[in-house]
């Protein structure tokens, strides 16, 4: 284990999982920030903004070698790919954040409703903020988050993936560039590390991953009764109405489920197709990659799939299906491989005729692969969605606006987007997070500085002290006053 300091005064700690005293180490920075919170005070709006314009710059001029190493950590990761959802999409919700810190701080005054008393609620850093990253997004999901934990006056402690170890070491570096070790810390190590990391008596703790590490997550923490924020996944379903254009559905539908090769918690994990649609949707499928992928093996905008673990486990979902009866159909170009263990990117599948006994109707896909399933009534379709476990999101195409509102009133999720997929994560004032199985907690815009600052009621009783003298004895001439009162 080594603890490194830069010329910036920032901790990068690269721990090793056999050494007993890792967690000691850890818990020792951690002590350390949260003594230098309390010392310092609150941090004021300009603090905060400048940590917040810091992170921004750290992203901006470091966009090439991040860009750089996150495609050597996925093996092959489209540049574009890593520019608009990583580096972009974190700068414009730091960007929000900095220029709303000041009005969210303000205090908001309560009608007391009460003579004599004043009221307000004051938001309040909580202090330091645990931070476990995922390797599919591993700076949107490190430094989007610091949008709402800065602009609520914390400090942090990240742990990013070890999947995506080039990225991680270059973050911890940069940061120990940028910040100062009372400000931010990046804590490098293994999945032990991690477990580790969520045993701290952190302030809050903010998980996203896979449901069943949420789990153990949770577990630990509620160990110190630390508060937690978890963006999980779980299988998120795109629902074809039979007024829908097919075509249409099936082309955002892929948009998504294509890029970064479907490695993300929104991706759509199923279609419900109307029945008899099946050959319109395999027709506007092969239509879409043609014309987005010519080529995927060796096209540089196709992002291959993050380790060699990951890789066989999508193979065999596909082979399960396939087993048990599932229709596969690859999408891939005439005169190219439906998937290679080399590079690892595997074209587009459909999976039809499936059934939920099939591995790929039971777990979260992380890949491009898509089952599709077919109902006959609306209803049906409503009624598969709420026997499963609630998802991170829903996605709805049709036209009738009243089955746009029944859609929306009786099935449940952690987002809900009409005639498109994933467009709510774009609108920074919008919470962005699940429920149930899929998470709790939601953050992105206003809705991160609340879910990151602690909302102090504050209340000024008057000189006079009037509502305070009803609760003052004796209570005989109060008690009279009290029944005339509930006998009204």
């Amino acid at each position: 284990m080594s603890v490194q300091t830069s010329s910036a005064q920032s901790i990068a700690a690269n721990l090793d999982s056999s050494d007993a005293s890792s967690f000691n180490e850890m818990n020792a920075i951690l002590s350390s920030m949260k003594r230098a919170h309390l010392k310092s005070g609150p941090a004021d709006a300009e603090l905060r903004q400048d940590r917040l314009l810091r992170a921004i710059r750290l992203l901006k001029e470091n966009r090439v070698a991040l860009s750089q190493a996150m495609s050597e950590d996925f093996g092959h990761r489209s540049t574009y790919q890593s520019m608009v959802a990583d580096i972009t999409t974190s700068i414009r919700a730091l960007q929000h954040a900095a220029e709303h810190v000041a009005q969210w701080m303000a205090a908001e005054t309560i009608d007391t409703e009460q003579a004599g008393l004043q009221a307000r609620i004051q938001p309040q850093p909580l202090g330091v903020v645990g931070v476990i990253s995922p390797w599919n997004f591993p700076l949107n999901l490190s430094f989007g988050p610091l949008a709402g934990i800065f602009s609520a006056g914390n400090t942090v402690m990240l742990k990013p993936s070890e999947l995506t170890p080039r990225t991680s070491e270059l973050v911890a570096e940069l940061v120990g560039r940028y910040f100062d070790p009372m400000e931010f810390v990046v804590v490098l190590g293994d999945s032990q590390i991690a477990q580790q990391f969520s045993s701290l008596p952190f302030d809050h703790l903010l998980f996203t991953g896979s449901t069943a590490v949420g789990k153990l997550v949770m577990r630990a923490a509620s160990e110190n009764l630390v508060p937690v924020t978890l963006e999980l996944g779980g299988k998120s379903p795109v629902v074809i109405a039979p007024d829908a254009d097919v075509s249409t559905a099936v082309a955002r539908t892929l948009t998504i489920k294509t890029f970064n090769a479907g490695q993300i918690c929104l991706s759509p994990d199923y279609i419900l197709l109307p029945q008899g649609a099946e050959e319109q949707l395999i027709d506007a499928a092969q239509q879409f990659i043609r014309q987005s992928f010519p080529t995927l093996q060796t096209n540089t905008d196709y992002t291959a799939i993050i380790s060699d673990r990951h890789y066989q486990r999508l193979v065999h979902l596909l082979e399960d299906a396939q087993q048990k009866g599932a229709r596969v159909i690859s999408l891939a170009p005439d005169d190219e491989v439906d998937f290679d263990a080399s590079s690892r990117k595997i074209a587009p599948h459909l999976v039809l005729d499936v059934t939920d006994d099939m591995a790929i109707m039971q777990e979260e896909i992380f890949g491009p692969l898509l089952p599709v399933k077919t109902y006959h009534e609306p209803e049906d379709a409503i009624d598969y969605v709420n026997q499963h476990p609630r998802p991170l999101a829903a996605y709805y195409f049709g036209e009738s606006q009243t089955q746009q509102a029944q859609f929306a009133s009786q099935t449940t999720s952690g987002g809900l987007v009409i005639n498109d997929v994933m467009t709510h994560v774009t609108i920074e004032d919008l919470p962005f997070g699940g429920v149930g199985a899929s998470g709790m907690g939601a953050y992105h815009g206003i809705h991160g500085f609340r879910r990151f600052s602690h909302a102090k009621p504050i209340v000024i009783q008057n000189q006079e002290g009037t509502s305070n003298l009803r609760l003052r004895a004796p209570y005989a001439d109060k008690l009279a006053q009290l029944e005339d009162f509930l006998a009204q």
